[in-house]
């Protein structure tokens, strides 16, 4: 079986993480937050070109896995379409994504502050793309 694939809504998930990263980065939001536990230094930033086509490229393939997991999900279950593609994100999210950011800031002796930040805005971001993914549907 070959998942169906809506590449519109692919398309859409991945901007939307730049939009929920945009927003949730922010100085007023959690960006001095961020900053200040991270060590980054404001103004002292290399070019981000590089680090937003890595995001792109990755968010693409993220938002291309939720949508093939989304439809395998649902045509095994059945019911609805986006609830299929909310559930699916968050697994994804909990047995991938939380639990690697987990292992590897444990191991790198990152603040916990920072690893809850960054897990939450992952999971943010995650359940945007399965609602893009869900409405737009197959």
């Amino acid at each position: 079986m070959v998942p169906e694939i809506n590449w519109i809504a692919v398309v859409v998930a991945t901007l939307s993480t730049m939009v929920v990263g945009s927003i949730w980065y922010t100085p007023k939001v959690f960006g001095n937050y961020w900053m200040r536990v991270a060590k980054v230094t404001p103004g002292e930033a290399k070019s981000a070109v590089v680090p937003i086509v890595v995001t792109l490229i990755v968010s693409f393939i993220s938002a291309w896995v939720l949508a093939g997991a989304t439809y395998l999900s649902f045509d095994f279950y059945g019911g609805s379409y986006l609830t299929n593609a909310l559930l699916t994100a968050l697994i994804l999210w909990g047995g991938f994504t939380a639990a690697r950011f987990i292992t590897h800031d444990a191991f790198e002796g990152r603040p916990v502050g920072l690893t809850a930040l960054n897990c939450l805005h992952e999971l943010v971001t995650f359940m945007v793309m399965g609602l893009v993914i869900g409405l737009f549907g197959v």
